[in-house]
């Protein structure tokens, strides 16, 4: 048996570095499936966060697609999904820099496909028999609110571009039917956010590929519809969260028809383009992925008899599933191994890993397994969450000592946690932290009505939330009550500084790009979220009172605990003065406060060196707060 080491909570050391965090490893998304060949994206790090098109030959060799200089992203609405599409062995892909799209073959350098300008290009598909591409385009060339349209992009000439829909603010998921002759998209206008509500449209192509008549589906400010798709026969399909839960329906003969009523999320809250949670083995049956209470599921749905048939996996958490022939291609992740792109075969129903996201070899004994937990909240109401243990093995800590807490508040705010491995947390735990990632009331996975506890209610719910998880986990004696910090990133450093500012329940927090300034956001960002607060918070400047009331920035003189921001200075989502105005009002009352800038990042970190000191400098932070050596 091997002797573990008595070291005090926080104080352990650990073989899971911030080097390790970020050595070989990538994101990864974007699959795609064509001909016998497989597609999909890898965020690298390594290269500055560059995404890079990456291809798997039948011979099963992979290949970067993408050559260096290059970076496959698009902007529209800042936070992009839907950059590239291939069809027989060519691929258009949305170039970062910028914003053209291109079109490449395999060993083939790229061509710009359409021209220059103040245009952005998003979730294309092929018009095979029309030689174009059909997509989204935000047009940026004149002042004031970008507009977005759908577009038709002649691949012979890319400077042929014609609009198809015009007139609401937002669009998404255009899907041409497989016979060519019907296409269909998602709407939704001002202040409505997708996940609010949307709505779904079907319009029949005249013989110019354009518009001839168009048809109202479903959808309103209060039904939120998300990935339509068609079957190969022909019907459409799509995701409502018309009974509180995002379930799948078919819409035939002018009928809605629910496939598979149940509890449980089918859908997904569109920040990105190109999300998808089902697709068609056959015009009779769906390989589609589900969200319950909190941990992801595969399953077949045979379609005329409605039947579920679980598919067993060893994955918690499951996306961007394709589905192309006999196969089943998908992102997962579980507790213990870091995500990787999966094909099933649905003839066989092996699965096996065609990429992982790193090549990690940690011995197990070092990572903690998350705990999902129910806790009381306010108005006699349930929040959920996952908790992690700190977890080492090669040390344990004194028997009267409890570990500090560090409680994790995700970003959206209409996101959510999941339990598949995270090195981001793990780093924390196996040096002796316990760990709270709090699904607070507006998270997606539990309901519309779980997800509209958060309407108005923005800096309250998710902050009582989190200050009751910590109070939960701290009562039951699992945890430190004196050495309790939280941390989060955009909406979640929002959520971070108000319970700093407005709880006495935390002794310290990190804020990433994190919300200090509602006025500030609500007048000095981007399209896709301008009205994004109307819901959260109210109307402005109707409601300007309540903005005030609510931002951190105006009670900074309330917050009395050390704070640590981490800021890109390039970020347009939540710009640094947001950051930088907290920093000087703390800095006059002689808190401990540290500022760590980024200068070459946007919203979020994806540069290697950043993400990796952006840690450190936590770890650091509370090291010094907490009074423990760094481990």
């Amino acid at each position: 048996m091997t002797k573990t080491t008595v070291a005090p909570y926080g104080a352990w050391k650990s073989p899971i570095t911030a080097d390790l965090m970020v050595a070989g490893t990538v994101g990864l998304g974007g699959l795609a499936a064509d001909q016998d060949q497989i597609y999909w994206l890898e965020g690298r790090p390594s290269e500055g966060g560059r995404s890079v098109i990456v291809c798997l030959t039948p011979d099963g060799k992979t290949e970067d697609v993408t050559p260096s200089g290059f970076n496959v992203r698009t902007r529209v609405h800042e936070y992009g999904g839907g950059a590239y599409c291939v069809d027989r062995g060519t691929v258009y892909f949305s170039n970062f820099t910028d914003q053209r799209l291109y079109r490449q073959t395999l060993n083939t350098a790229p061509s710009p496909l359409t021209p220059e300008g103040a245009f952005r290009y998003a979730d294309a598909v092929v018009d095979r028999g029309r030689q174009r591409l059909i997509c989204i385009r935000e047009d940026h060339s004149n002042e004031g609110e970008a507009v977005n349209t759908i577009v038709s992009i002649n691949l012979s000439d890319g400077n042929d571009i014609q609009i198809l829909v015009s007139g609401d603010d937002f669009y998404a998921c255009p899907r041409l039917s497989p016979d060519g002759t019907q296409l269909c998209w998602l709407s939704w206008n001002h202040p409505n956010m997708p996940w609010d509500g949307t709505q779904l449209w079907v319009a029949t192509l005249n013989s110019e590929g354009l518009i001839a008549e168009k048809q109202f589906i479903t959808g309103s400010p209060t039904e939120s519809v998300f990935q339509p798709q068609w079957s190969p026969d022909n019907l459409l399909y799509f995701v409502s969260d018309r009974s509180n839960w995002w379930n799948l329906y078919r819409y035939q003969n002018s009928e809605i028809e629910p496939l598979y009523p149940t509890s449980a999320e089918f859908g997904l809250p569109q920040w990105v383009f190109g999300m998808s949670t089902y697709g068609f083995a056959s015009a009779d049956e769906i390989i589609c992925t589900y969200t319950e209470n909190g941990n992801w599921y595969l399953a077949s749905l045979e379609i005329d008899s409605q039947q579920l048939q679980l598919i067993d996996t060893p994955y918690t958490s499951i996306s961007g599933i394709k589905v192309a022939g006999d196969q089943a291609l998908y992102i997962g992740g579980s507790p213990t191994e870091p995500s990787a792109v999966v094909q099933l075969n649905l003839t066989t129903g092996e699965q096996h890993i065609l990429k992982p996201s790193s090549n990690l070899d940690l011995d197990t004994a070092y990572l903690s397994i998350p705990e999902p937990i129910e806790f009381p909240t306010e108005n006699n109401t349930t929040a959920y969450g996952f908790y992690y243990p700190p977890t080492n093995k090669d040390y344990t800590a004194p028997e009267d000592d409890k570990p500090p807490l560090l409680v994790k508040s995700h970003g959206g705010p209409t996101a959510a946690t999941s339990s598949s491995l995270s090195l981001k947390i793990q780093y924390w735990t196996s040096r002796g932290f316990a760990v709270l990632d709090v699904n607070y009331g507006g998270s997606t996975g539990y309901g519309r009505e779980y997800r509209q506890r958060l309407q108005g209610n923005w800096g309250i719910v998710d902050v009582d939330d989190c200050s009751n998880g910590a109070k939960y986990l701290a009562e039951k004696g699992l945890v430190d009550g004196d050495r309790m910090a939280i941390t989060g990133g955009s909406a979640g450093g929002y959520t971070t500084l108000c319970a700093l500012t407005f709880k006495d329940v935390f002794k310290a927090g990190a804020s990433y790009y994190g919300v200090s300034d509602l006025e500030a956001l609500a007048t000095d960002t981007h399209k896709f979220e301008s009205r994004y607060l109307d819901g959260l918070i109210g109307p402005y400047p109707e409601a300007k009172e309540v903005y005030v009331a609510r931002s951190p920035i105006h009670a900074a003189q309330q917050l009395s605990c050390p704070v640590i921001f981490l800021q890109g200075l390039e970020d347009k989502v939540v710009p640094p003065n947001q950051a930088e105005k907290m920093v000087e009002i703390l800095k006059a009352k002689q808190l401990t406060v540290d500022y760590v800038t980024f200068a070459d990042e946007q919203h979020g970190f994806r540069k290697a060196e950043n993400i990796k000191r952006a840690i450190e400098e936590e770890f650091g932070f509370y090291a010094k707060v907490f009074g423990f050596a760094e481990g």
